[in-house]
């Protein structure tokens, strides 16, 4: 793991550089030209639980939920390591509320 200053944005310490750095270019992104690449809004560490039979069985926190000028919204996870925990997890948000993530990943932006 990076060094806390090194994952540090405008005082807020990320889990890793990678994800520090994707905000960052998020934050560009808010005065972009035009509206398919200008964002609009950032929220970060999105949680969303499970439960299934009323028993809650784990929680996943989503990096960005991005929304668009044009009204996309993007739901981004910043990725290091695909562990098998993240992919059960990314089934179960796909399976449950219908939401795909956008894996990033060093080198995609």
């Amino acid at each position: 793991m990076a060094p806390k200053a090194q994952r540090t944005y405008k005082g807020k310490v990320y889990d890793s550089k990678l994800e520090k750095e994707y905000r960052g270019k998020l934050e560009l992104l808010k005065k972009a030209t035009t509206e398919k690449n200008r964002v609009v809004d950032i929220q970060e560490q999105v949680p969303y639980e499970f439960v299934i039979n009323g028993t809650k069985v784990c929680t996943y926190l989503l990096d960005f939920k991005v929304t668009y000028a044009d009204g996309r919204i993007e739901h981004i996870d910043v990725k290091g390591i695909l562990t098998d925990v993240y992919r059960i997890k990314r089934k179960l948000l796909l399976a449950c509320y219908g939401i795909k993530i956008k894996e990033i990943k060093k080198g995609d932006f």
